[in-house]
């Protein structure tokens, strides 16, 4: 009897789970906007990705909106919109303080993770992330004290058993901890997978890279081929280690500077501090995060809550007319077409053009990591399209669910688990 038969279905958030028939890898692949495979495709440099989509099940998805890291990790990894999830970027505004408050721990995560609930049902789960910010959202009421593992690159030097369920991390992979800016970051999750899965066999493994190199380099430049290679070179491995393997990206990536090569901002606090006097309005730039050399936290997507005089629709007419703005919507309309959750959301959401990103103040962003680089950022819908590839053939069941609606990329654990042939 196979050990798939000998486990019942787990059942997360309302939705029941196959046990895996084989080790199961879902590779979240950071900015892997889907411009860079049609690259590398068409060069025949990805060949074991080529190999996944001809063999097995390849579409494109809609993701998580805003176009973020944690929203679309932490839908990802519960199987739900972040409506259900509560993660809705990286920062919201408390209106009985009027402070920003940090989105990115476990406390503010709402239901279960697919992860922590196989590891109650007996699995061996693993979860590694480029940045610790994720970790400990990801691995939100995990139990490390059955075998399973969940650590970042970003801190791969200093596990502990009692924190990560893992030590000596630097020996097992054969790496030095990366650097946080760097491609190693990325490299350095998969290695710890391959070893990971060599050694131990693990049930069900989470892999979440950074997209340190799709902010930097374009489809078109040899820093994305390299990286690209050797993603695809650690992915074959996986597969040949019997694994089945999902890839999907959080969001996708596209240039915002001008013909200048200059970030091509909105700056939108100082657009509303002029008409309706500072402090009238607070804009939230969801995107915020340590990491100011990545993006300077400049997204496609932000938030205004009003503070004063200005009334939501009057914002909203004001900022309508701004060349570079794709959509302005209302709390209500933000929640609906988003899936957002409404106790989070602000009183209007404002999501950017393709080619243009949007900033609070001029004052208030540190673009000194962006000097001599063109601005490479996501946020909004521009980026919400992702890949979902499968190393192995659909049965019949889940052919027909695919061929009847645009998939949602935080299908992909069900696709992995339950539509496998």
């Amino acid at each position: 009897m196979s050990q798939s038969t000998m486990h019942k279905p787990v059942e997360v958030n309302n939705k029941k789970y196959a046990w895996p028939t084989a080790p199961t890898v879902v590779v979240c692949i950071d900015g892997g906007d889907p411009a860079y495979l049609k690259q590398f495709l068409a060069e025949g440099c990805i060949p074991n990705i080529a190999k996944f989509i001809q063999e097995g099940f390849s579409v494109i998805a809609d993701g998580t909106m805003p176009s973020f890291t944690c929203p679309n990790n932490m839908s990802i990894i519960t199987g739900t919109p972040a409506s259900k999830h509560g993660i809705s970027g990286n920062y919201y505004l408390d209106t009985k303080t009027w402070e920003p408050v940090v989105m990115t721990g476990p406390d503010l995560l709402r239901g279960d993770t697919i992860l922590s609930k196989f590891a109650q049902a007996g699995a061996k789960v693993v979860s590694i992330t480029a940045k610790d910010k994720l970790r400990k959202q990801l691995g939100k009421n995990l139990d490390l004290t059955n075998g399973s593992i969940s650590f970042s690159s970003e801190f791969s030097g200093s596990c502990t058993m009692a924190e990560n369920g893992i030590e000596n991390v630097l020996d097992l992979v054969g790496m030095p901890q990366p650097d946080i800016y760097s491609m190693d970051l990325s490299l350095f999750v998969l290695k710890a997978g391959i070893q990971l899965l060599k050694r131990d066999r693990p049930d069900l493994m989470y892999l979440s890279l950074t997209d340190w190199v799709q902010h930097k380099f374009a489809p078109n430049e040899s820093g994305a081929r390299i990286f690209y290679e050797q993603i695809d070179e650690c992915f074959g491995e996986l597969a040949a280690l019997g694994a089945t393997i999902a890839l999907t990206a959080d969001h996708g990536m596209n240039d915002k500077s001008n013909d200048a090569g200059k970030p091509n901002v909105i700056w939108l606090q100082d657009i509303l501090d002029a008409k309706f006097g500072k402090g009238d309005a607070q804009v939230i730039c969801p995107i915020t995060d340590a990491y100011v050399g990545h993006h300077g936290a400049l997204g496609g997507f932000v938030r205004v809550w009003c503070r004063g005089k200005a009334s939501p629709k009057q914002i909203m007419e004001a900022i309508a007319g701004v060349d570079g703005i794709e959509q302005v919507l209302d709390k209500d309309s933000a929640c609906k077409l988003f899936e957002l959750p409404a106790d989070r959301e602000a009183d209007v959401v404002v999501v950017s053009r393709a080619d243009v990103c949007i900033g609070s103040s001029a004052a208030n962003h540190d673009l000194k990591g962006l000097e001599g680089h063109r601005l490479r950022t996501h946020g909004g819908t521009s980026e919400a399209k992702v890949p979902i590839i499968i190393n192995k053939p659909m049965n019949n069941a889940y052919k027909l669910k695919a061929a009847s609606g645009t998939l949602k990329s935080y299908e992909i654990f069900d696709y992995a688990l339950n539509g496998v042939q």
